[in-house]
């Protein structure tokens, strides 16, 4: 019926009919989302026909436009009537389902259970303290020179703007929200720069909170977790960087993980370049994996090595001592590991997503 004419009443009557018994034969809110997209959508034949009024005389458009409108108003009555019935079914039925009997006898003590950020986060601490680093804190109300400037970002970097740092008032007080954990790479390079000269290197893990003006939903939050590593020595290449990084992906994902550097750009290392992992679901093997679009790689942080300019804001010679940065965040890691769909799990505080695993320290 993709050529239903406006004026041709009889099909109008049709498609409505048709509309009303698809309505009228969805047995569940899904089914009805069906029907209503199959009868009202934008490939419909009502929305078709709708569309040529537009190129009909006056005459016609008065005709049409009155019949089209009644048709439509019959199919929303129908369609709004079907779905309070459906979700009262529904409604009724989760009562049922979901009661509880509060007679039965239960332990006052419920299991514990420690938040899963938590735990990876100590993990991948552990992983790096087993090879040698430290683990370096800093305040996540930041100066800006340490969230940005020492970073090697430049005064009308779009970073900064309101979309997306949270600052704090008076705007000249030039504070924030730190919106990565890199301010805690440059602190620990400042405090233990001495070390370089005494013929020891700086291997620093950054683990905490971080904050960013992003809308919460399943792959994004306001305020997520990341790690960061900061490497400075005498002769550090991309090869050494590589090396750690795949060292990390096995430790986490296991001896098979397949990692890739991917050119990228960063303000605070140059050459810069984002890892990716090979996609765990389909292998590469898939075109039409949802998890990696086909592409048979996924996404997992940036890196690099880091820019002279940042070496010098922390009174280190670059021309001396080479260094290599990374960074990943701790929920997307989490997502990976195990198979977490929907990171608004882990910050709604439901108990029953923590309990899943256990007391793990």
């Amino acid at each position: 019926m993709t050529d239903l004419s406006p004026l041709d009443a009889a099909g109008v009557d049709a498609a409505v009919e048709a509309a009303l018994a698809a309505f009228a034969a969805a047995s569940t809110l899904d089914e009805l989302k069906e029907a209503r997209l199959a009868h009202t959508g934008d490939k419909a034949p009502l929305t078709l026909a709708n569309r040529q009024i537009g190129g009909l005389s006056p005459e016609e458009k008065a005709q049409a436009g009155k019949a089209m409108g009644a048709a439509r108003a019959a199919m929303g009555r129908a369609l709004a009537a079907r779905t309070a019935e459906l979700e009262a079914e529904r409604d009724a039925r989760v009562l049922v389902e979901e009661a509880v009997d509060v007679t039965l006898p239960t332990s006052r003590q419920q299991p514990g259970a420690r938040h899963p950020i938590e735990t990876m986060q100590e993990r991948m601490c552990d992983l790096f303290v087993s090879m040698g680093w430290e683990v370096a804190e800093g305040p996540e109300m930041e100066a800006e020179w340490f969230n940005f400037d020492a970073l090697n970002f430049d005064p009308d970097h779009p970073a900064r703007e309101m979309q997306d740092t949270f600052f704090i008032d008076p705007p000249s007080s030039g504070l924030l929200l730190r919106t990565h954990t890199s301010p805690v790479q440059v602190r620990a390079a400042l405090e233990r720069r001495d070390s370089l000269e005494g013929g020891r290197g700086i291997y620093v893990v950054c683990p905490g909170k971080t904050f960013r003006t992003d809308e919460l939903d399943a792959t994004h939050t306001p305020v997520f977790h990341q790690i960061e590593g900061l490497a400075i020595d005498k002769g550090l290449t991309m090869a050494h960087l590589k090396g750690t990084l795949d060292h990390f992906a096995r430790a986490l994902f296991g001896p098979d993980a397949i990692t890739r550097l991917r050119p990228a750009f960063f303000p605070f290392t140059e050459p810069s370049a984002e890892m990716d992992l090979r996609c765990f679901v389909c292998g590469g093997d898939d075109a039409a994996c949802r998890t990696c679009r086909g592409t048979g790689w996924i996404e997992w942080g940036g890196c690099g090595m880091t820019h002279p300019n940042v070496l010098r804001a922390a009174g280190i010679d670059p021309e001396k001592y080479t260094a290599f940065a990374f960074g990943m965040g701790i929920e997307r890691t989490l997502m990976f590991r195990h198979n977490v769909t929907d990171m608004r799990d882990m910050v709604e505080g439901d108990v029953r997503f923590s309990q899943q695993f256990g007391m793990e320290i």
